[in-house]
């Protein structure tokens, strides 16, 4: 069962989903699925009630000292995980979205009133909603950049992230933003980072525990685990079956520390990309990252509960946070700091084995947004046009900090499918790197502080290298499974080949005979747009799965 939670504004007939568990009432707010005590934590005063959902470095006495408080968001920026606060007070009722949009919330206007809830797939039989299809047109150009104001199904609306949703019973619903930024020292940012990474870890791990075992960020999160944690930590590693040593088991074989056990995931033929798991693909709100994989990673979800853990910790968002593009030369260029700007864009382009002209035009331009990435290059298969720029003011020359939280919010919203397919084999899996407190931590050092193309993640190092193993350390590489998606493209291509012509065709959104041309170049090993071909293949795997998972029944009843 998916899991999930949402509620209504006071005062109105609302809608209740079937299984739902309330957890109070006036205005009703519910649960669906399971939610152990350590992801459901309330407090109730003279003055307000409080409920928190999702792993919360807060104590019992925090939540319960938040409930009495007019104004909780300050409280809440210093609470390290990825949470939802829900508040109640005479009259209103306050939704606090997560800051680093790792927990989405949206909302549905019905006959009723506005409901809200944290599935956009369980809100779309309330809406009698399909697939957006212009949403998906946005997403197969690129993810980072989906339709603004739009979800994957259409009349359900996003929440923005970092923002309070206030709902009243005259059925009037505001959103303001709530979620606020500092600036630090660099030596500050550092001290703090480290200390909201061991607090989000360990309000993780009071219940049994693994890990990934892999590059840098994974490792991190590893070591921090065995240390905080109350039980013991499985660590997991992939490989290729056969491999003895070399790249990531290297690494893990390295690491020895008090509290961790590791484990190895052998990767066989039945493991390889687009090949059918053992277990059926579960539907989510958006094509999951892990769709195209979901045969190595329901077996490594597996692994992990076979060795009693509960939850697991991935090291998703660690790139995304401590290795940014040079964003920041737009900043170092508004300042007048040209020999600094033009030494960060000459190093990024040796070290990418790039043009760095364009960075240079961009940088003079102060645009922020084309330093972070290029224009998407059209692929064949793609018949929809590309989405329009972004029409916020100045959006097209943001700074640094702008295209940094962006990222990281488009990632991390994401990352909450992968989620909800880990809900279905009953393992939590969590994403520290992509916790809002931890985001800010990072954004409130100096963006130039942040970049560098001498030292690999410095930010992260700095906060918490000491606490690795030399070769950890020092390590600037990842092991990669590129190669897999070759075998993979190639053991399935037959199945690859028909899907081609399957739901996306349908809608207009791709031309299946280049992108069959493309599955059977990449077949033969030859150099493929991954990143715009996975998107494609998950996007088609994923519209089957969702739209034959509408089936969460709804009841209408007067408010209770």
């Amino acid at each position: 069962m998916l899991r999930w939670f949402g509620g209504s504004a006071p005062g109105a007939r609302t809608a209740l989903p079937d299984d739902a568990r309330m957890v109070w009432n006036g205005p009703p707010l519910w649960a669906v699925g399971n939610w152990p005590a350590h992801l459901l934590r309330t407090a109730e005063t003279d003055t307000g009630r409080i409920v928190v959902f999702g792993p919360c470095s807060a104590s019992d006495n925090d939540v319960a000292h938040a409930a009495r408080l007019n104004d909780p968001a300050p409280m809440l920026c210093r609470w390290a995980g990825s949470f939802t606060a829900v508040r109640t007070h005479p009259g209103a009722v306050d939704v606090f979205s997560d800051g680093a949009h790792a927990c989405p919330l949206y909302t549905v206007t019905t006959p009723q009133g506005l409901v809200w809830g944290s599935s956009a797939l369980a809100l779309a039989p309330l809406a009698d909603s399909r697939v957006d299809t212009e949403w998906l047109a946005a997403y197969l150009w690129d993810k980072r950049a989906p339709a603004p104001g739009r979800s994957p199904w259409k009349n359900i609306v996003p929440v923005r992230p970092g923002q309070r949703l206030t709902l009243t019973p005259d059925g009037a619903a505001a959103a303001t933003p709530w979620w606020s930024l500092s600036t630090r020292t660099y030596t500050e940012a550092v001290a703090r980072l480290r200390h909201l990474l061991t607090e989000s870890v360990r309000a993780r791990t009071s219940v049994p525990a693994s890990t990934d075992l892999a590059g840098l960020d994974s490792t991190t999160l590893a070591v921090i685990a065995a240390a905080v944690s109350p039980t013991p930590v499985t660590a997991i590693t992939a490989h290729p079956d056969g491999q003895r040593s070399g790249g990531d088991l290297t690494y893990a074989a390295q690491l020895t520390v008090p509290g961790l056990t590791r484990m190895l995931l052998p990767l066989r033929a039945g493991h390889l990309p687009f090949t059918s798991a053992d277990v059926p693909l579960p539907a989510t709100d958006e094509p999951a990252p892990s769709t195209t994989t979901w045969a190595m990673f329901s077996a490594q979800l597996r692994l992990a509960t076979a060795a009693g853990a509960t939850a697991h910790l991935t090291g998703d968002g660690g790139d995304n946070l401590a290795l940014p593009p040079p964003t920041h030369v737009a900043d170092l260029v508004r300042s007048g700091r040209w020999l600094r700007a033009a030494a960060d864009i000459m190093g990024w382009a040796r070290l990418r084995r790039i043009d760095p002209r364009p960075l240079a035009r961009a940088a003079l331009q102060t645009d922020a947004r084309r330093l972070a990435r290029t224009s998407p290059t059209r692929p064949p298969w793609l018949t929809a046009p590309p989405p329009p720029p972004p029409s916020t003011p100045n959006r097209a020359t943001g700074d640094a900090n702008t295209e940094l939280i962006d990222n990281v919010r488009t990632a991390a919203r994401a990352a909450y499918a992968d989620a909800q397919l880990a809900d279905s084999l009953g393992i939590e899996l969590h994403n520290p790197y992509f916790d809002a407190a931890v985001l800010e931590s990072v954004v409130s050092a100096p963006a130039a502080t942040r970049f560098s193309t001498h030292r690999y993640k410095p930010l992260l190092l700095d906060a918490v290298g000491d606490l690795l193993p030399s070769p950890h350390r020092y390590r600037t590489t990842k092991g990669t499974f590129v190669s897999a998606f070759h075998y993979g493209v190639r053991a399935n291509l037959p199945h690859l080949l028909d899907r081609a012509d399957g739901r996306l065709a349908a809608l207009n959104l791709i031309d299946p005979a280049p992108l069959r041309t493309a599955l059977r170049h990449a077949a033969l090993g030859v150099e493929t747009p991954w990143a715009t071909l996975l998107r494609t293949l998950a996007a088609e795997t994923w519209l089957g799965v969702a739209e034959a998972s509408l089936d969460c029944g709804w009841q209408t009843e007067e408010a209770l």
